[in-house]
């Protein structure tokens, strides 16, 4: 009877192990999209009303855009993430297109054209998670060439010099950025050399500044910026709002539902201020509860990372973290006045169904490679192997085979 149980036992506990999920990452995640949920319906009900004639319009969306999120991170997490090298160049150009077709149609919302459909399908969101797949697959098949300026520096500046720049033309400053940084960082982890990164730094920075002193939306801003931080009371309306709502929340907050600066002119509370709402609801508690869960994702992601089964994974998996912490950085940042207004979402938390499907494309991926990461090692060589398309191992695995048909040919 004992032998029984003890034989019984393992295989009934076979399907929780096939599994492998970085737990404490895919908690962390669920608990954001849940009070991200509470917090939208909270802050959008007014907003909804006066901008739709309908109290529940965004929830909804919200709702249905998370179950298309969570369908596209479970598929991210079943499909090996080497697979993307097949398809990555007409996804990119894809993107490019649709970067390009914002101008086309010319749909301005709050001075700036970055949506296809009536302030939805911003591609510019698309562009981050495609940029950093793209970038991670080039720069692991160029890893070995990365110190040669024209095989490593010219080519990626190219890359992040086309897709900053049609971003930077919506105008849309604070994501341009985000890809410029990405990028640097991504070629840095490669193994890039820090000569290479210096230059890239010191001419996104001066482009940057030309940008901002040009562009009159960039220079507003930084106006602004520094206004407030010489005198708080002399900051943009936006951050002074926001101040308001964090003065108004205190220690425990005023209530889910129950804050007033959403009512009384807070600019858009459901997506770009609802960490604003945040504070004023669950006051300093609840906004320190949002960090924790922000950095145990970027724990969880960073460790996925370094566990990663190739430099490609470590690429990704870093690349895809980094990213969801400068969202969230900026977001917070910027409504507390420790940066230029910027217009970041909050991931997982702001209303807006790009933003939520390809976070939620990241967990996805994330979570595969967590799972390619623990893997036994035959197997995961195998996979490896079928996957690499590298033409130098496609040559390595050719030689046995021209080798073994000589052979069979001479025996005959």
């Amino acid at each position: 009877m004992i032998n029984t149980r003890s034989a019984s036992t393992p295989s009934r506990r076979k399907p929780v192990t096939r599994l492998k999920l970085d737990v404490p990452l895919l908690m962390s995640t669920f608990t954001l999209l849940i009070f991200g949920l509470v917090m939208v319906y909270s802050a959008s009900w007014d907003f909804s009303y006066w901008q739709y004639e309908d109290a529940s319009y965004m929830f909804r969306h919200q709702l249905l855009w998370l179950a298309i999120g969570l369908l596209v991170a479970v598929v991210a997490s079943l499909l090996d993430y080497h697979y993307y090298r097949r398809f990555v160049v007409p996804a990119m150009l894809l993107t490019l297109a649709a970067l390009v077709t914002v101008f086309i149609i010319g749909e301005i919302r709050h001075g700036a054209a970055r949506t296809l459909r009536q302030g939805s399908y911003m591609p510019s969101e698309a562009a981050k998670i495609a940029t950093i797949i793209y970038l991670s697959i080039w720069l692991y098949s160029k890893r070995h060439v990365l110190s040669d300026v024209s095989f490593g520096l010219l080519p990626l500046a190219g890359i992040i010099g086309v897709v900053s720049g049609l971003i930077l033309a919506q105008p849309d400053l604070s994501a341009a950025a985000t890809i410029i940084f990405l990028g640097g960082m991504l070629f840095f982890l490669a193994g890039g050399d820090l000569k290479q990164i210096s230059i890239l730094l010191v001419v996104a920075v001066m482009i940057g500044w030309l940008v901002v002193q040009i562009h009159p939306t960039g220079s507003t801003r930084i106006a602004n910026y520094l206004q407030g931080l010489k005198d708080p009371t002399q900051a943009a309306y936006h951050v002074r709002r926001s101040f308001e709502a964090f003065v108004s929340g205190g220690l425990f907050g005023v209530g889910i539902g129950k804050a007033d600066t959403k009512l009384t002119g807070l600019p858009v509370p459901p997506t770009d201020s609802i960490f604003a709402v945040v504070a004023e609801e669950t006051g300093l508690f609840g906004t320190t509860l949002l960090v924790l869960l922000y950095g145990i994702f970027i724990w969880r992601g960073l460790r996925i990372a370094k566990r990663a089964p190739d430099l490609l994974g470590s690429l990704l998996g870093a690349g895809l973290t980094i990213w969801i912490a400068i969202e969230a950085f900026i977001n917070m940042s910027v409504m507390v006045g420790l940066l230029p207004f910027a217009g970041n979402a909050l991931p997982f938390i702001s209303a807006g169904g790009s933003n939520l499907v390809v976070s939620l494309c990241a967990v996805g991926i994330l979570m595969n490679i967590s799972h390619l990461s623990q893997m036994p090692k035959k197997e995961k060589e195998r996979k490896d192997n079928a996957s690499d398309g590298l033409r130098r191992s496609d040559r390595r695995r050719d030689q046995p085979r021209s080798r073994r048909a000589s052979g069979t040919g001479r025996s005959r």
